[in-house]
């Protein structure tokens, strides 16, 4: 943290959002609360709103949604081990995570299971050619 973050009491909401790793770029954090899918304490706001420490902020970010509250302020992308220090995750949001993650794994491997697993491999391709060629001399002969 430089000495400007360290004594910074607020911060617009899309530069601590790119800080904390949410988005990867500002504009896309910037975006994300133009489009309503970050809230601030409930509300509604724009990238420029400033945030403080104590604040609660809801993420909508893919199928997943996050809830936060802020530990701490910084203007510069740190790495992900020092940019989760700026935030606390309720537990609530980490369970309705989970949840969401398990239904969309089991919603993959089901829609799996009934395409199959691709296309045929050289053994089953094998299999399917005998088994065609069986049929085929089962027919009886129309002489």
């Amino acid at each position: 943290m430089n000495a400007e973050s360290a004594t910074a009491t607020k911060l617009r909401v899309d530069k601590w959002l790119w800080a904390a790793r949410f988005f990867k770029t500002r504009s896309v954090a910037a975006d994300a609360v133009t489009k309503n899918r970050v809230q601030v304490d409930g509300q509604r706001v724009k990238p420029s709103r400033t945030i403080s420490p104590g604040c609660t902020l809801r993420i909508e970010k893919g199928p997943y949604e996050f809830e936060v509250t802020v530990l701490a302020l910084n203007d510069e992308r740190r790495p992900a081990p020092e940019a989760q220090t700026l935030y606390a995750e309720s537990e609530a949001s980490v369970e309705r995570r989970r949840g969401v993650a398990m239904r969309l794994r089991n919603d993959r491997e089901a829609r799996l299971g009934l395409a199959g697993e691709g296309r045929p491999n050289k053994k089953q391709r094998r299999q399917i050619i005998r088994f065609q060629n069986r049929n085929d001399t089962d027919e009886p002969a129309s002489d």
